[in-house]
């Protein structure tokens, strides 16, 4: 009862700090996720044994470039699309049953256009279009919770079929489809709710979120198979690390960013 009343109060903390950041206003919510990438980014290196402290002048040169005085639409628009083809790399490791022993080159390239680069999109979200929107990035934290709350319960009840057995043992195919259809549910309240987008673009959201959501989770379960933990870090009680709460959002926030640009661009 203990550990689940630590559990409870850490989450609730979180997603305070967290929502309080996203309506305050843009340079907050870009500052908090500037502490949070350095936290995670940490975690991270630790992760895959690449402790070099100039990744983290790399996080915060590409926040300052990229986030915060949004120098170059073309420089962002080369970075996910680099982005996005190493998440497509990961997500095919992901089918490969052997431990990987990624070189430098490797590290540094996975830490770069993988962690720090999905912080760049995770804060350029809210403000793609006209001005910030905070109940842009709010709705697409709640398609994630959502998701994975939903993926727990159906799973739980109904789960026969694994979905990565070698990776996370517990998730099954009838989970994640479960998580899949409430979050499609909860996008349409969202829609009714903040108006920020219409609902073929947050439905749209909705099955890129969960789906490249739980890519992101099995990644990181990946990652931390091979190191040998079970936890990122210790930062959240009864959560693990800051990397455990953001992977899911973090993976998929380039392919969200592009889903965006494309509904710009038909519309």
């Amino acid at each position: 009862m203990r550990e689940l009343s630590i559990r409870a109060l850490s989450g609730l903390l979180y997603v305070v700090i967290l929502l309080a950041a996203i309506f305050i206003s843009e340079n907050w919510y870009i500052l908090l996720f500037l502490l949070f990438g350095i936290i995670t980014l940490r975690e991270f290196l630790r992760l895959i044994g690449f402790q070099f402290w100039y990744t983290y002048l790399i996080l915060i040169g590409f926040i300052l470039f990229f986030s915060y005085y949004k120098v170059s639409y073309i420089a962002t628009l080369l970075l996910l699309g680099i982005t996005v083809v190493t998440g497509l790399y990961l997500m095919k490791n992901l089918f490969s049953e052997k431990i990987r022993r990624y070189g430098k080159l490797q590290k540094l390239h996975i830490t770069i256009f993988y962690m720090i680069a999905s912080f760049v999109f995770l804060t350029l979200l809210p403000s793609h279009g006209d001005g910030f929107s905070p109940y842009t990035v709010a709705g697409l934290f709640i398609l994630i919770w959502t998701n994975d709350t939903f993926a727990y319960i159906v799973g739980k009840s109904f789960g026969r079929h694994k979905l990565f057995p070698s990776i996370s043992p517990k998730k099954t195919i009838e989970g994640f489809f479960g998580g899949l259809v409430f979050a499609c549910g909860a996008s349409y309240f969202i829609h009714k709710f903040t108006g920020s987008l219409n609902f073929n673009i947050w439905l749209s959201l909705a099955v890129v979120m969960s789906t490249l959501g739980t890519f992101g989770d099995l990644i990181e379960s990946k990652l931390k198979r091979e190191a040998g933990v079970k936890d990122s870090g210790t930062l959240m009680p009864g959560h693990g690390g800051l990397y455990d709460r953001l992977d899911s959002i973090l993976f998929a926030s380039p392919f969200i960013y592009l889903v965006l640009i494309v509904f710009e661009y038909v519309s």
